[in-house]
């Protein structure tokens, strides 16, 4: 038996709520419930009572379809007020059996102690390596001797009002929020391999109103960001150029788009019926082509220039991970790789079981990644505050931050997730 655990992406184009047992080697899905967003602009609210309408409906659908009543969620967060930075933080070790957890516990503690602007909070501090005595490098120092423990901690924040007008609005749906998780750390668990990791690669999840992405290096997250263009601004510019309503334009993207103009038949063409015209009109696709084309190869310059910025951008030997549900659109992946000049795949969930035909989708990745990695944090969390200083414990790899979860018992009733 895995772990009953229930996650809530609130995306800018729609609220997934998906009820899952994470276990060893997959995730089981139990309930699904998927409504389209309002209220919610690149990533952030914008109208509190529409976000929670539709966050208590898509919650009421994963309750039907799994049998299980939720009181609690792991909860995704994004939008252009999110921040990352680096820190250090070192301690003293005086344990004559060597690191113990507590001393990993208070090396972080030192490293979260920096200063932040009014308005904003630690949303994340993620552990990248370890450093004993001068040896560097290291991924998890327990038990090893030593005077001088130093960690390297990579720390995502948040605008407070932002994250507390989310917080809002789920409650306003009746759930209580676990945590709330960056999209990218989700997405990037769910679809990223371990050699992948390793190897140094950059997950790009294409939403509808941010691109989020997440750098990992040696296995861990070495810097995140989120950029406010989405799948919505290709749609916004298909309407402006073809002088359609956005509902028209969004379903001429989905159903004759495409990013590579040189991939099109010259000769395609397809009918449209644009503003104060009485019959419908003939657009050639090259020609919406081009205005995709335009759009992606500036999202993918944007985010070639925050690579760079965070200085990484030479150790991606891995290349590039697309998903997210913008992610699909045709010859994205093309365009991608010209402007990064690295390999690119596009992913989708692997791994998953039980009602999962809907959810094998880039679209879907960080709802079914918010499952396994929020449980992953509690594990982590749960352990650190379990084990006084001191106390042995050489099973766990507290610097493994992405490793497999291992099972224990949420608080609340059997039939309460």
């Amino acid at each position: 038996m895995g772990e009953l655990v229930v996650g809530i992406d609130v995306g800018t184009t729609k609220v997934c709520t998906i009820v899952g047992e994470v276990r060893e080697t997959d995730v089981h899905i139990l309930g699904v419930g998927i409504e389209p967003a309002h209220g919610m602009r690149k990533g952030m609210v914008v109208d509190v009572n529409a976000l929670s309408a539709a966050i208590s409906s898509s919650v009421h659908k994963a309750e039907r379809s799994s049998g299980y009543e939720i009181g609690r969620a792991f909860v995704s967060v994004a939008g252009g007020h999110i921040e990352s930075l680096n820190s250090k933080g070192a301690v003293g070790i005086s344990n004559s059996r060597g690191v113990q957890l507590g001393d990993l516990a208070r090396a972080m503690d030192a490293a979260r102690a920096v200063s932040l602007p009014h308005g904003r909070e630690v949303l994340h501090v993620i552990p990248r390596n370890y450093s004993l005595d001068g040896q560097v490098g290291l991924r998890s120092p327990l038990g090893m001797l030593g005077f001088r423990l130093e960690v390297e901690a990579h720390i995502i924040t948040a605008a407070t009002a932002s994250i507390q007008n989310l917080e809002k609005c789920v409650e306003a749906a009746g759930i209580y929020v676990d945590r709330f998780i960056l999209n990218p750390l989700a997405s990037g668990d769910i679809v990223l391999t371990a050699t992948e990791r390793e190897a140094g690669v950059m997950v790009v999840d294409v939403g509808g109103g941010t691109t989020d992405l997440a750098i990992f290096v040696d296995g861990s997250v070495w810097h995140t960001a989120v950029i406010a263009v989405g799948g919505q601004h290709i749609t916004n510019d298909i309407a402006h150029g073809l002088h359609l309503p956005f509902e028209l334009a969004e379903a001429v993207k989905l159903e004759y788009g495409h990013a590579d103009p040189r991939a099109i038949d010259p000769l395609d063409a397809f009918p449209v019926q644009p503003f104060g015209e009485d019959l419908p009109s003939k657009v050639q696709r090259t020609d919406l082509a081009h205005i995709i084309n335009a759009r992606a190869a500036e999202l993918f310059e944007l985010i070639l220039k925050e690579a760079k910025r965070s200085g990484y951008d030479s150790l991606l030997r891995a290349g590039i991970v697309l998903t997210g549900g913008s992610s699909q659109l045709p010859g994205i992946k093309t365009v991608a790789s010209e402007v990064l000049r690295l390999p690119v795949r596009v992913a989708q969930p692997e791994s998953i079981t039980g009602m999962a035909d809907a959810l094998k989708n880039p679209a879907y990745s960080t709802s079914v990644g918010l499952l396994k990695l929020g449980l992953i944090m509690d594990v982590e969390d749960d352990r650190r505050k379990a084990i006084p200083n001191g106390a042995s414990h050489p099973k766990v790899d507290i610097g493994g931050f992405l490793r497999r979860a291992f099972s224990r018992l949420l608080p609340g009733e059997e039939d309460e997730v």
